[in-house]
């Protein structure tokens, strides 16, 4: 039973592990689907025996039963991609959900060698790939590769995905959020944010522009979207350092914002997440308005040691494709301590979860649940009024 806080500010619910790490396993790259029809949460992580990259041995899943006034029930974990004989390894697992065909997929690199090498040697050796689970299936499918279709990739010196989640936009485009390596080979490659788009159900797979400024991991969310196809969708990606790129992409393609209130990156940068949810006050809660929110680390006290994961709110997106103002609140902190990725996803009637690397230690301790309310987000956000 998830007990109650008594730290004045903090969630009510008892956050919840959900991957362990200890007796040479150590679990990172947390991403996380909630399913409304069955009320279940999705947990997927990547199972290490060290905290190397190079170390990756497989992607594992847990289920979890929502009672989202109290508590979780998870399912044991299971793994549901492993490493290759042939040293291939999968890594960033992204989850996105295709409504049509009620199919999940979930999206990884399949990658031999070190992210260095292949920058040095502008020797792109990842490939992206994805396995599926059709509804009232129990077993995964067997991994596509999608490399082969995608000329580009032997222009990148190597690419990543997530992680965390993608979308599927009201009209049906699915979107993986990713970045890739790019420039001259006697240049060092610089990244930069797209990601891979299907507009029929995950058949066929194409990429997006990539944005100009420099970015690495990021995510997407839709804030609008008309019944003539008009689409608005916003992307807050990893800079390297002062503020984090934040972007929307239209039919016409990606365009840099400066909002209101920039968000702040940490030194080296930081993954973080980002949902829109149905506004929640108000007239805005019978419209069709969408609100964000955003998870990030708040504090980065050395090189890679970063602590108090926030969650930032958005109450100003948009009201129609020509009016787009965002401002976003302070953070709001739910872990205090050692933080690192996080990814988010909306419940329903106002909750989220947030499935978020975590420890007394060490970032990579855990990978915990944390499930809230919008009205305690609220509360905990200094100074802010919807």
């Amino acid at each position: 039973m998830g007990k109650s806080s008594s730290k004045s500010g903090e969630p009510k619910i008892e956050r919840q592990v959900v991957f362990k790490s200890e007796d040479g396993k150590v679990f990172r790259n947390p991403a996380i689907y909630y399913n409304e029809n069955d009320k279940k949460l999705f947990a997927f992580a990547e199972k290490r025996t060290s905290q190397d990259d190079s170390d990756a041995v497989a992607l594992v899943m847990r289920k979890g039963k929502v009672n989202f006034k109290s508590e979780v029930k998870w399912s044991k974990p299971i793994e549901v991609m492993k490493k290759c004989s042939c040293g291939y390894r999968p890594m960033n697992p992204c989850v996105v959900y295709e409504k049509h065909t009620e199919t999940l997929f979930l999206f990884f690199i399949y990658v031999n060698e070190t992210e260095q090498f292949q920058l040095t040697h502008h020797l792109n050796l990842a490939r992206l790939c994805y396995i599926t689970k059709k509804k009232n299936e129990d077993k995964w499918s067997e991994f596509t590769d999608l490399t082969d279709q995608l000329p580009e990739m032997n222009n990148w010196s190597t690419f990543a995905i997530g992680p965390g989640h993608g979308i599927q936009t009201k009209s049906g485009r699915m979107i993986v959020p990713a970045y890739a390596y790019v420039g001259p080979e006697d240049e060092k490659p610089s990244p930069h944010a797209f990601c891979f788009y299907s507009d029929d159900c995950g058949n066929t797979w194409e990429c997006e522009e990539m944005l100009p400024e420099t970015s690495m991991e990021c995510e997407m969310t839709e804030i609008f979207n008309t019944n003539k196809g008009d689409r608005l969708i916003y992307c807050s990606a990893r800079s390297l350092g002062g503020q984090r790129v934040q972007a929307t992409i239209d039919k016409t393609g990606f365009h840099t914002l400066t909002t209101i209130s920039p968000l702040k990156e940490l030194q080296k940068g930081c993954q973080g997440s980002v949902i829109s949810f149905p506004a929640q006050s108000g007239d805005a809660k019978t419209s069709q308005e969408k609100w964000l929110l955003f998870s990030h680390p708040t504090t980065q006290m050395s090189d890679w040691e970063r602590l108090h994961l926030g969650v930032y709110l958005s109450t100003s997106t948009a009201r129609s494709e020509g009016d787009f103002n965002l401002t976003w609140s302070q953070p709001w902190v739910i872990n205090k301590g050692p933080s690192g990725y996080s990814d988010l996803t909306y419940i329903e009637d106002g909750w989220f979860a947030c499935l978020m690397e975590c420890g007394e230690k060490s970032a990579t301790d855990e990978i915990a649940c944390q499930l809230f309310s919008y009205d305690e987000a609220l509360k905990g956000i200094p100074g802010f009024q919807t």
